[in-house]
């Protein structure tokens, strides 16, 4: 039988030994438009998640891998003027981009912090901590997770959003392009070092770090129109370079010119619909009696600038 830190370290895939050394999807221009495009298609999910984990007006939140900012916009909603949300994000242009979008909108209460999530330096602690797709790219998230409890106060929750592609990749089996696509898609991610299957993994790493076994729910967005296939389709681009770094064939997909094309002709045809991506979410709250005397940093409840 499976010691119960074996067990962790083999659902959430070895992550403790791994090394990825950038963003597996890049930070190219494409990359950054199919992501909010994608943003837009799962905003209702995410906002849900964050609705009954119990974020509310007022509230501090630190959103970690803030990206293009389409989190930390969707939270600076919910928590409204009274509250503040504070992105963390190391990629600098992502950031760039993210303030131009904030500059557009009439929301004034979030920041960003450009740094790694293994080195956050915040001497004040938030109602919550929140993050969508970011842990699963991490190379050691346990780690990460145990630190960023530390900046939450007694009775703060953290939520988080991931993906299981194990029922997306069952799901597609049915249509034999959109199949090969999303085997190549999965094998890539793999191959990088990041972990596809790290929605499940939060359930077992929540404790681990000593919060309550979390809430968790799974949806599954479902759609047919050419918008909402290719935001998977898309990222066959962006996931390029990385396939051949790691020696996935392309092959399999024919002429990339035409895949978009021939995988809507194929759903079409078939007249069903497709998943987007799986979206497992937990959340959990931190114990009210959580010990603040062993230096955690101190409560501040002032906006960030």
């Amino acid at each position: 039988m499976r010691s119960r830190a074996s067990l962790l370290a083999w659902i959430v895939g070895g992550t403790t030994s791994k090394t990825v050394s950038d963003y597996a999807l890049g930070y190219t221009p494409a990359e950054h438009e199919r992501l909010t495009r994608q943003a837009e298609l799962i905003a209702p999910f995410t906002e849900r998640l964050f609705r009954d984990a119990g974020i509310e007006p007022g509230h501090s939140v630190l959103d970690l891998g803030s990206g293009l900012g389409d989190v930390s916009m969707l939270v600076a909603r919910l928590v409204g003027p009274s509250g503040d949300v504070v992105g963390i994000e190391r990629d600098a242009t992502s950031i760039e981009r993210a303030q131009a979008r904030l500059a557009a909108t009439e929301i004034r209460n979030v920041s960003f912090l450009n740094t790694d999530l293994n080195k956050i330096v915040i001497d004040r602690r938030f109602d919550a901590v929140v993050g969508r797709f970011i842990l699963m790219f991490l190379p050691d998230p346990l780690s990460v997770l145990r630190s960023v409890c530390r900046l939450v106060r007694p009775s703060g929750v953290l939520a988080f959003q991931e993906p299981s592609w194990i029922p997306k990749l069952a799901l597609g089996e049915r249509l034999p392009l959109w199949s090969r696509v999303l085997r190549f898609i999965h094998q890539t991610i793999l191959r990088s070092g990041a972990n596809p299957e790290m929605g499940l993994a939060l359930y077992p790493m929540f404790q681990e770090v000593g919060l309550p076994a979390p809430n968790m729910r799974l949806e599954i967005p479902l759609g047919s129109d050419v918008g909402f296939i290719r935001v998977i389709s898309d990222l066959v681009y962006s996931l390029q370079p990385l396939a051949a770094q790691h020696d996935v064939s392309l092959k399999e997909l024919g002429d990339l010119n035409t895949l978009p094309d021939r995988i809507c002709a194929e759903i079409g045809a078939a007249n069903t619909v497709v998943t987007l991506v799986p979206l497992l979410g937990a959340w959990s709250r931190k114990s009210a009696t959580a010990d603040s005397s062993r230096g955690e940093p101190r409560e501040s409840r002032q906006p960030a600038a």
